[in-house]
Formats: C-alpha cells, structure tokens, sequence
C-alpha cells in the first residue's frame, strides 16, 4: 500500500530516487510486470521501482516481441505509472526506429507518459540483420542521451548490446560496444544473455557505468547477493514473471482439457486475497 506522501511523488523526485538505487553498494531488484494489476502486486511486496517488459506486454495481448507500434506501448506506459507510485523505467526497444531522431523522440515520449528511465537496444529487429552496425549504434544511443539530457528531471537512460540474444555471444564485441554506449552518454549499460560469472565479472569490470542484469534465461543462475559480489547494480527479469504465469496458465488448460481435472486451482491465489490487494492498492 502506497502512503499519501509516495502517492505526491513528482517526476522528479520519483528520477532522483531511481537513479540514486544504482549507486549504492549491493544491487536491487527491479522485476518487470506487464500490466497495472501485476505492477500493483509487486508494489505491494515491497520492490523499490520496476521496470515494463516489451515481451510480456506483447504476450497480453496475443502478440510476439517487437510488434507493438510505439503509441500503443506509450500508452501502456502511462497505465503502468498510473498504477503505483514507484519509478518506473520502460523497455523501449530499439526506440522504434532506425534514425537516431526517431529514437530520440521516442526518449521524449516516453517521459512524457512518465516514466524515469528507459533502455534502448541496438537490435535491428531484422532477420537478416540483427544489430547495428557500431558507428550508428552509437549515434542512437547519443541522441537518446541528449533527450534524455534536456529533460526537467533526472532520467535515466539504460544502452543495451543484443549481441548474446541474437546468437552472437561474443564478449569482446559486446564490452566494445557498452563501453562506446558508455562515451555516448548511457547512465547504465547492459547485455542480456550473459552465460557465466565470468563474462559477468568481465563487462562490470568494463566500464564505469552501474551495470544490469537480467536472470530468468537459460543458463547462468546467480543470486542476487551472488550478483552484488561481483559489481552489479541492477538485476532485472525480463519477460521472465509474464512467462511463469502464462507457463501456470498453459498447465491448466492443459490440464482441463486432457484430464479433465481442477487441480491446478488449488495453487491460485484467492479471490479475497485479490481483492482485498486491489482494493487498497
């Protein structure tokens, strides 16, 4: 339950706290609902600011990443601000565009509905394709910066290198790049699909920006004390919560429909558990 003196936080204060998470000593956590009524629970556990999932958005509404066209996901953002009163920072993609003054844009938008902070990739979304090139790259994530920059608040803007979850799992390439998004201006840097404490300790080890990252995929599995050990700051989930509770979904249709059983409802949460949660959310 939010108190009235969180429910008048401005966007600034709500920048300045959000930014001030990632410089302290141990990492947070930052999960990712994907909608207002998951946005609220998490609030109501306790977790200091949270982050939107393009993916589980996506899946909500019976869509693949990468598919929902930017004033769509603006106006998500807006309800998931609107749901409690912790920061929020977005997941914006690419930005929405190739052109760094699309992606700009976009950074502005995205304020504008809200939001603290945002992340912006350099996948491509195409095939054939998949990442940017290093000097555009960079170019985006400058633009995104100078946006970021020119804003009335502390927002903070998060570079992210795709290479590890388009099948390019290269590290060399991968610190070049965050390093670069680091010059650029990125106040935090990040590469999902990292596979070991290694490559971990290798990028923290890197750069001099707080660093993210993300559990919940195959393959490496640390702790968050684990994860504060070696450097980082931030560990987000991703797509992570959406697909645990569409996983949950998908065994008891299953379930219905092959056994023609109702076992699974003995695990759900109870309606006036539920209610009695949004009621006072």
């Amino acid at each position: 339950m939010t108190t009235p003196e969180q429910e008048t936080l401005t966007q600034h204060t709500k920048g300045r706290i959000f930014r001030d998470l990632h410089h302290r000593s141990h990492a947070f956590i930052i999960p990712n609902p994907w909608d207002a009524g998951t946005a609220r629970l998490l609030a109501q556990l306790g977790f200091e600011a949270l982050a939107t999932t393009s993916a589980g958005f996506a899946f909500s509404l019976g869509q693949a990443d990468n598919t929902v066209g930017r004033p769509q996901m603006m106006s998500h953002l807006e309800a998931m601000v609107a749901a409690t009163a912790l920061p929020v920072s977005a997941d914006l993609e690419n930005g929405f565009g190739d052109a760094p003054n699309t992606v700009a844009e976009t950074i502005r938008l995205a304020a504008a509905a809200g939001v603290v902070g945002g992340s912006i990739e350099d996948a491509t979304a195409r095939r054939e394709d998949p990442i940017y090139a290093l000097g555009p790259a960079v170019d985006r994530i400058r633009a995104a910066a100078a946006a970021a920059r020119s804003l009335p608040f502390p927002f903070t803007l998060t570079a992210r290198c795709e290479n590890y979850l388009v099948g390019r799992p290269d590290l060399v390439d991968t610190i070049r790049r965050l390093q670069a998004y680091q010059e650029a201006g990125a106040d935090v840097l990040y590469a999902p699909g990292l596979s070991s404490r290694d490559e971990i300790a290798a990028v923290v080890r890197s750069v001099d920006r707080p660093v993210n990252v993300v559990m919940g995929l195959k393959g490496v599995q640390l702790d968050l004390g684990e994860l504060s050990s070696l450097g980082v700051r931030r560990v987000s989930v991703g797509s992570a919560l959406a697909r645990a509770a569409l996983g949950a979904f998908h065994r008891a249709a299953v379930e219905m429909r092959e056994r023609g059983t109702f076992h699974f409802a003995a695990e759900a949460m109870g309606m006036k558990d539920l209610g009695d949660r949004f009621t006072h959310a």
